[in-house]
């Protein structure tokens, strides 16, 4: 079957590769779509692993439903991507996203189970989730992210009275800001260094302001509405600047959520996180309950996902797909390959 497969650094090659067969009771399904992440464009920088056939966001048709026998031949199907063991203490507590087998054979996160950037991909049966009728395809391509996104929102506690600041106005930004609107904020700005994409949050109405991080007086500005600074701040970015100007807009006290990942060491005033007594969450995945939630969400249609698709598109055109998210000069946010097309 087609696929597209790293071949080396920020650089993406079609491939043909075998079918996916059910193994130990997975779940096969043919690829409907499937989204593009920001920790798959980690792997397209470095350009490894070779030959990893990325993808985690998806929605499918079932070709062959393994040990699932509540789900049938041409049903549509979503599923976690992770392979947690099920018997170690974060699993037993609910979160697999804790437990060290969870990325081991994690569907497009892993050489062992090729992802959704192919015709057809094969699924860990437990993992799997059906897609309501009312849900469209589209829609369940962009639970995973929302997933992350409603994460890092639990994680800062959010309530009505929070002021909030999102760094990173990529897929996770937006939906973050988002989702802590849901939560009853009455401010949410963003920073981000592309102008097109910050802009593009107000008119969508993620965030109430945008702060160009590339402006020189970005601080005094962010600063203006919330001189004391934010109550709540999610960086969605993972690097040294962003993390420094979390700590610095964050107030004595605040929450700050690192959802953004960094692949080399990064340095940061830490002495900010000391002196103002701020308290700091990693952020990694989601649990089951949360991706279950976001499906629901969808489906009684309490938020929008659709409106963060830029571009849907057939898998010889997914290395452009990479620049374009990448060139800091376009206001994408999501694009979703369709393998079909």
């Amino acid at each position: 079957m087609k696929c597209v497969a790293i071949k080396g650094a920020k650089e993406l090659s079609p491939a043909m590769i075998t079918d996916p067969v059910s193994k130990n009771d997975s779940v096969v399904i043919k690829v409907n779509k499937c989204g593009i992440c920001g920790s798959d464009i980690h792997y397209w920088v470095s350009g490894q692993p070779a030959t990893l056939v990325m993808g985690h966001e998806f929605c499918g048709t079932v070709i062959e439903s393994g040990s699932r026998t509540d789900i049938k031949v041409g049903d549509r199907v979503t599923a976690l991507p992770i392979s947690p063991c099920g018997k170690c203490e974060a699993c037993l507590s609910n979160n697999p996203q804790y437990c060290p087998e969870t990325w081991t054979y994690a569907v497009g996160l892993s050489l062992t189970n090729p992802g959704a950037y192919a015709e057809k991909t094969s699924i860990r049966s437990d993992m799997v989730i059906k897609v309501p009728d009312e849900v469209t395809d589209d829609e369940a391509a962009m639970v995973e992210p929302t997933a992350v996104a409603l994460h890092a929102v639990n994680l800062a506690s959010i309530n009505e009275k929070s002021s909030v600041l999102v760094i990173g106005g990529g897929i996770i930004g937006q939906l973050s800001a988002m989702l802590a609107k849901k939560k009853g904020v009455s401010y949410v700005a963003m920073a981000e260094a592309n102008e097109l994409r910050g802009e593009k949050a107000v008119l969508l109405g993620s965030a109430d302001e945008f702060f160009n991080a590339k402006d020189e007086k970005f601080l005094e500005k962010v600063m203006a509405h919330n001189s004391y600074g934010y109550d709540v701040v999610i960086d969605c970015c993972g690097n040294s600047a962003c993390v420094s100007n979390a700590l610095m807009c964050g107030k004595p006290n605040a929450t700050i959520v690192l959802v953004g990942v960094s692949m080399e060491p990064i340095s940061i005033p830490s002495i900010l996180a000391v002196t103002k007594e701020q308290k700091l969450f990693g952020a990694i995945a989601y649990t089951k309950e949360e991706f279950i939630e976001c499906l629901k969400m969808i489906e009684k249609k309490e938020i929008d996902v659709k409106k963060y698709i830029d571009d849907i598109v057939p898998l010889e055109k997914v290395q452009n797909a990479f620049e374009r998210l990448t060139s800091g000069n376009d206001n994408a946010i999501k694009i979703l390959i369709d393998p079909s097309l």
